[in-house]
């Protein structure tokens, strides 16, 4: 039975329900208006389509968001990927919304949607002048078509994926996409906006009853209405593994079951920008206005993709998100100072001294490199990104650039479309059904291309990583920033305009991001480095390049000079700080006090301009050395490229360990081992890692010591505990009476995170359960564990079966690390098993199997297998045996 907080408590548990509900609600909002429209002949305007829009951010956008979120917590791939999105998707329209009543004019009056598409291609071509900003709703029919376009496609991928899943997903996600296509249609004709009104309706009707669906399973944890728990079809029957893929994909050193994948995230938002680029760049509309908001909060989007990759300590897709975030964010409001500021002719003439573009190649070259030993995919995608870099350097003639660009967006889309479809698909069915190709070169080899396969020195072979996971990204937009902010000694005004972006989105807003993660990930001295050079590159945009706008001088600049004064004393003491990191880093913060004092020159109207070309020049070259080096260490875990030494280290002796209210023991030595066997031996109860979060256990020998569990925990006396082994060959050798379809099934399920709920019987005699009989399990059942954990199965191989539960408080959050056992339960255990960070944050999933060979078994709980992958392994199963 759920209790009495079940009901609150399944939003977390489902977030599908907020997820459902936000699509709905959203969906009814358009519907009211394009009925209201249909009826009266005149659409809403004004204040009316303002407010509509702001419920549509708020609804469709940010509860729906939260829901992605909390879905990628759940290692939900498919809704953490669909939820993200359509929050983009919904965000992106309400903004829309909110620009068109604040540009329209005339309200009494209905518009004639032919007046709203007239600007041709060849009146963009022939005007010089940027476009003005009373015109511009003129083009927000063509720019919402092209970003409703690519968004219809993946909703309809999305489709096609939760059919593998469930069969309501497919008919809430096939009534989006259905609403899409008629939502584009009917801004160029109004008959269409009726009929997708009906189909918002039907969003509305799906969307309730799935949110019900889930709701109700939630607080009953199990299915009560149809729909959820069985797919349309069964994903496996998309194809065989690919062998020469899998090996690949078998590269994972650890699998990470905490978050889920954020690759088809990543894919889906690289599917979106540039599309709409493409239609801007063949001059579908010739303002990129409306257009710059969906890239923008697609954008965001994609930077959830790199963060959640971050949480997954995966070092290469936080670099890579992000450089593709920073990259369509540059590229977009490049283009709006293009469209809006100064008109493409006076571009033409700006673009021609800008450099920034040459470090996207240089690090889109990087990122070709270091995915040579991932699948085939991967590289082809870094290739075409490459590819797309080329596209637009600054340097090419305008009248070619925009062909180029256009063309190579193309494609780049078309493949994203593809990763978006592979990467989700092969999540699910977690097995490479969709073809993403062999790995082209082997790790080993790799390396030895390289030239950094050396002998290791035993220290070093203990240093292990030689770098943080967001260092890369760290040099990444700190060169950008630099190398864009090189320029002539008398720059022309419209490459001032254009450079703002260049230098504030990577210097400011993504480092932004950067130090965010360096403070999340406990790093020594934080994120002090990546937050000051924040303000240092943002004061150096409004000072150097927006200035002119901003009517600042050298006369009216005595803020910007004490400034500069405050950023060298800042510096200096970072030049210390770094002295403790690695050469690099040093060298790095000494040439940007350089930098500073060719910006505090600058106020003072004496710049050095060779000197600051020169240091920016340096720290550019530093900066693309940093990124290859700490993309390479933070992949394979060692150094392999050398940062440098640190000048000053940290020879101060460790304090002495604060005493704890119970023994402790590590769990990479015997001797920890023993230790807690020994305690465990004597009655003792101790806190033991496992493969999902940490438990308490003690031994089938004593059933004392598992009484004292009830009162450690205040556990209720009707919750039974459950049973650890080592394997399931310690399980046969005690020859239970079960049938051949549930031996094959707890195969395929152990070791890892399922408990399975057997019948009781006197084999448990022979497992070596004996006194612990009646402690343990029910009158008629008992649970098992298998853990997929080499430290927990070598204790049960010396104690013999362990009775466990969650070391925490009965109806308190698990235990995710020793040290919240120790606060939490080490005054009242007789020990702890220390092994860090657990593996999961949730306990494991339980499987009723007591009417297994009924053809049917029951989730108590979900936990971290999610629900659906138990029954796709038990369908398997029971297919098997036929």
């Amino acid at each position: 039975m759920a209790s009495a907080s079940g009901f609150p408590a399944s939003f977390y548990s489902e977030p599908g329900v907020l997820g459902f509900l936000a699509n709905g609600i959203s969906a009814f909002l358009v519907l009211l208006q394009n009925f209201q429209g249909a009826r009266t002949g005149i659409p809403a305007v004004g204040v009316e389509n303002i407010l509509a829009g702001v419920h549509i951010i708020l609804i469709g956008g940010v509860c729906q968001l939260i829901a992605g979120l909390l879905s990628f917590r759940k290692y939900d791939h498919l809704s953490g990927t669909a939820f993200v999105g359509y929050a983009a998707l919904w965000g992106s329209y309400g903004a829309t919304r909110i620009f068109l009543g604040a540009n329209q004019h005339n309200p009494s009056t209905p518009i004639n949607t032919s007046t709203m598409i007239n600007i041709t291609v060849e009146n963009l071509l022939s005007n010089s002048t940027p476009v003005n900003e009373t015109s511009i709703p003129k083009y927000l029919s063509e720019s919402a078509i092209a970003g409703l376009v690519p968004y219809t496609l993946l909703s309809l991928l999305l489709v096609f994926c939760s059919a593998t899943v469930n069969y309501i997903m497919p008919f809430v996600f096939g009534a989006i996409t259905l609403t899409l296509v008629f939502e584009a249609v009917g801004l160029v004709t109004r008959w269409a906006l009726v009929v997708s009104g009906v189909l918002e309706l039907l969003i509305l009707l799906f969307a309730i009853y799935g949110s019900a669906a889930l709701l109700i399973k939630g607080v009953a944890q199990r299915y009560v209405l149809k729909g959820f728990g069985n797919p349309l079809f069964n994903v496996l029957l998309l194809g065989t593994t690919n062998a020469s893929s899998s090996q690949s994909l078998g590269q994972e050193k650890k699998k990470n079951t905490k978050y889920a994948e954020p690759m088809a995230l990543g894919f889906f938002c690289d599917t979106v920008s540039p599309f709409i680029f493409a239609f801007y760049a063949f001059g579908y509309f010739p303002s990129i206005t409306v257009s710059a908001m969906w890239i923008s909060i697609n954008s965001a989007a994609q930077l959830l993709s790199s963060y959640y990759a971050y949480l997954r300590q995966d070092c290469y897709h936080v670099t890579k998100f992000g450089l593709h975030c920073t990259f369509w964010l540059v590229k977009t409001w490049e283009e709006y100072v293009v469209s809006v500021v100064i008109g493409r002719s006076e571009a033409a003439t700006g673009r021609q001294a800008m450099v920034g573009d040459w470090f996207f190649l240089t690090a889109a070259l990087v990122l070709c490199v270091v995915s040579l030993n991932m699948d085939t995919l991967e590289l082809i995608h870094n290739a075409f990104f490459f590819l797309l870099t080329i596209s637009t350097i600054s340097q090419i003639p305008l009248d070619r650039y925009y062909i180029f660009f256009g063309v190579a967006c193309s494609f780049f889309t078309a493949l994203s479309l593809y990763g978006t479809f592979a990467r989700l698909i092969n999540t699910i069915a977690e097995k490479s059904l969709i073809p993403v190709g062999p790995q082209p070169v082997s790790d080993e080899r790799l390396q030895s291309g390289l030239g950094c396969l050396k002998k290791k020195s035993p220290q070093e072979q203990l240093q292990g990583r030689g770098s943080q996971i967001p260092d890369a990204l760290f040099y990444l937009t700190n060169g950008v920033a630099a190398l864009s902010a090189i320029h002539s000694n008398q720059p022309h005004q419209s490459f001032l305009d254009l450079t703002v972006p260049w230098v504030l989105i990577p210097g400011a807003i993504i480092q932004g991001y950067v130090s965010r993660l360096q403070f999340q990930g406990g790093q020594r001295f934080g994120c002090v480095i990546p937050s000051f050079y924040v303000a240092i590159w943002a004061t150096w945009t409004w000072f150097r390049f927006a200035g002119h706008r901003l009517q600042i001088s050298t006369e009216s600049a005595g803020g910007f000079t004490a400034g500069a004064i405050m950023f060298l004393v800042v510096n200096a003491f970072l030049m210390l700080i770094a002295a403790y990191g690695n050469l690099v880093l040093l060298t790095l913060t000494t040439i940007m006090e350089v930098i500073v004092v060719c910006f505090l020159l600058s106020t003072l109207d004496r710049l050095p301009y060779q000197l600051e070309v020169a240091m920016l020049s340096l720290f550019t070259i530093i900066c693309l050395y940093g990124t290859l080096a700490s993309l390479l260490n933070c992949i394979f875990s060692k150094k392999l490229l050398p940062l440098g030494p640190a000048l000053i280290k940290n020879n101060k002796k460790m304090e002495a360990a604060p005493t704890t209210p119970c023994p402790v023991a590590g769990s990479r030595g015997t001797s920890g081992l023993l230790q807690i066997a020994k305690l465990l031996e004597n009655s003792g109860v101790c806190g033991i890692p496992t493969d999902t979060v940490y438990a308490l256990a003690a031994s089938c020998k004593n059933p004392s010591a598992i009484e004292k569990i009830y009162n450690i925990k205040d556990r209720p006396a009707e919750k039974p505990i459950c049973i650890c082994i080592s394997s399931v060959e310690q399980l046969v050798a005690a020859k239970p009476p079960f049938s051949p379809l549930l031996w094959e099934f707890m195969r395929n399920v152990y070791p890892g995170g399922i408990s399975c709920i057997v019948p009781k019987g006197d084999w448990l005699f022979k497992l070596g359960v004996g006194p612990a009989y009646d402690r343990v399990g029910t009158k008629e059942s008992i649970m098992i564990r298998v853990p997929d954990h080499t430290v927990t199965a070598h204790l049960c191989d010396i104690t013999g079966p362990l009775a466990i539960t969650s070391a925490n408080p009965s109806g308190e959050p698990d235990s995710t690390h020793h040290d919240m056992v120790i606060d939490r339960l080490g005054h009242k255990i007789q020990g702890v098993l220390c092994d860090g960070e657990s593996n999961e944050v949730v306990a494991s999933t339980v499987v009723n199997c007591l009417k297994i060979n009924e053809g049917t078994i029951t989730i108590l709980r979900e936990g971290c297998v999610p629900a659906a992958k138990v029954r796709q392994i038990f369908e398997r199963v029971k297919n098997s045996m036929l």
